[in-house]
């Protein structure tokens, strides 16, 4: 009997906990859009996205975030194309040709790169990479949109190894045995069975990498320059939705249009991520279907 209650009682703690972490993600949504949507009273949705202009302190205020969203996309899509071929080949080499002693070691030393503060990444971005990045190009500033990119790919590569060795590993043995019984070589067999097979798994790990990389607030602030335009270049400065919200909120006065508008930008970011991971969920749900077959 007393077993049983002990049962009951843990099996309630649980529940609560779980109804406790729906019900404060609930409540950051309803703050969220009620603080957020005010704005588009004052401007409308099309201008708001599609406005080219940030000028939220000027008289009239210009309240238009496209070179936030598009400083956003450029750092992130950076980000990706350093993640992408770094992530995916570490994670071929821990799961397919690592030393079983080496794979011990490897895959924890790059895991270890997500404990890492943001804001540490984003001092060694200022003191190192950038002075470096404006000698190499001559630029007259090394906060750039490529200074962001690259501490952005750095800091996405945990979530793409270890995702991506995951799925590697649970490509079933037999799988390559059938390759190799056909006279493929290791290579043969680890680039046209192996990672094909898993490429559900390694999508996933790309998409919840572009989440980590677009959600980055710290690192962006610090050296992705803050120049809300337009931009051209890698070479040059940006400004990310994070950095905005992150730079400006403290100086809005509460109940501002200025106040509306970053949480509006803040809404257009929870939108982009929520995307983000319910196609992750998605492929990662085909993919464990597709391993269970």
């Amino acid at each position: 009997m007393h077993q049983r209650w002990k049962e009951v009682l843990i099996k309630h703690i649980f529940l609560f906990f779980a109804l406790a972490s729906i019900f404060f993600l609930l409540g950051i949504v309803i703050v969220l859009f009620k603080e957020g949507l005010p704005i588009f009273r004052i401007v409308r949705i099309k201008d708001f996205i599609l406005g080219k202009s940030w000028y939220p302190t000027y008289d009239p205020p210009d309240f238009g975030i496209l070179s936030l969203i598009l400083g956003s996309l450029w750092v992130t899509f950076g980000a990706l194309i350093i993640a992408i071929p770094l992530g995916v080949s570490a994670a071929t080499y821990i799961s397919e040709v690592a030393h079983p002693k080496v794979k011990e070691i490897a895959k924890p030393v790059v895991e270890l790169l997500a404990g890492i503060p943001s804001v540490v990444y984003g001092f060694f971005g200022m003191v190192i990479l950038a002075p470096w990045l404006q000698d190499v190009f001559n630029l007259p500033t090394g906060l750039t949109c490529l200074t962001a990119s690259i501490i952005l790919g750095f800091m996405a590569l945990p979530t793409v190894v270890s995702i991506s060795e995951d799925a590697i590993s649970a490509v079933p043995f037999s799988y390559k045995e059938a390759s190799y019984a056909l006279g493929a070589t290791k290579w043969e067999t680890i680039s046209k069975v192996t990672v094909p097979s898993a490429i559900s798994g390694i999508t996933t790990a790309i998409i919840l990498g572009i989440g980590r990389a677009i959600g980055e607030t710290m690192t962006v602030l610090m050296v992705a320059g803050g120049a809300a335009v337009i931009p051209r270049s890698f070479l040059r400065p940006v400004r990310p939705m994070t950095a905005t919200i992150a730079a400006e909120m403290g100086e809005a006065p509460v109940g501002s249009d200025h106040y509306h508008a970053l949480f509006g930008i803040a809404i257009m970011l929870f939108i982009i991520t929520l995307g983000f991971n319910l196609l992750a969920d998605h492929l990662a749900t085909t993919f464990r279907r597709k391993m269970g077959q």
